[in-house]
C-alpha cells in the first residue's frame, strides 16, 4: 500500500442507471435500481479507486457492506456514489458512502476491503481447490 492512502480522501463515480442495473418483476415501469447492484456498484467503485494508492501486485477484496436503500432510483436516472475513506488499520480501508440520484439520496452506508496480495492470494485458492478435489 502507497502511504497516499489516508482517511479524509474522498471520490466520486457517476453512472447511468441501466436496465441491467434494474429490477425487472414489477415490469418496465416499475424498473429501478435494484440494492444488489447498488452494493456490487458500491464495492466495484471503492476497488478501482483503492488501486490507485496500491503497490504493485495487491488488489483488495470487499469483506462488509453495510447498506440503506432508502428511495427508488428509475431506470435512466443517473447517481453519483460519493465515498470517503474512514479508516485505515493496517491492509483493512473502511469507507462511508452515499448514493444520490438527481432527486434525493438513495442510499448510504459503509464499506470494508481488504488489501490482499495478489499472488499469496492465488496460492490459498489453488490449495482449497486442491483440498476440495477441484
Amino acid at each position: 500500500m502507497k502511504a497516499s492512502l489516508r482517511p479524509g480522501l474522498q471520490f466520486t463515480k457517476q453512472m447511468e442507471i441501466t436496465e441491467d442495473r434494474c429490477i425487472s418483476f414489477m415490469g418496465r415501469e416499475g424498473m429501478v435500481y435494484a440494492t444488489p447492484k447498488m452494493v456490487s456498484d458500491v464495492e466495484y467503485a471503492c476497488r478501482d479507486w483503492l488501486v490507485g494508492h496500491l503497490d504493485s501486485g495487491e488488489d483488495s477484496v470487499g469483506t462488509h457492506v453495510t447498506i440503506d436503500h432508502l428511495a427508488a432510483t428509475p431506470l435512466g436516472l443517473k447517481v453519483s456514489i460519493s465515498v470517503t475513506v474512514k479508516e485505515v488499520d493496517r491492509k483493512k480501508v473502511a469507507f462511508e458512502f452515499s448514493v444520490r440520484d438527481p432527486i434525493e439520496e438513495c442510499g448510504r452506508g459503509m464499506h470494508v476491503r481488504f488489501v490482499v496480495e495478489n499472488a499469496k492470494t492465488h496460492a490459498r485458492l489453488a490449495e482449497k481447490r486442491k483440498k476440495a478435489g477441484l
